[in-house]
């Protein structure tokens, strides 16, 4: 596998993890009511990374 190939790959299993943290996050504080302002915040700024890495992915793939 290629460099490219590789950071590709980093970047998808990188925005994989952050949707899926900041998800998380949402969820518990949603079922729990325990969770701040700003956890929802940090949660949606996860998602937004992750989207965002994973669109990054997906460009660098077509080339």
């Amino acid at each position: 596998m290629d460099a490219q190939g590789r950071r590709t790959d980093t970047a998808r299993i990188l925005g994989n993890i952050a949707l899926v943290v900041g998800l998380l996050i949402s969820v518990i504080g949603l079922v729990t009511d325990s969770t701040p302002a700003k956890g929802y915040v940090f949660a949606g700024l996860l998602v937004i990374v992750g989207i965002g890495l994973r669109l990054e992915a997906a460009i660098t793939d077509r080339r």
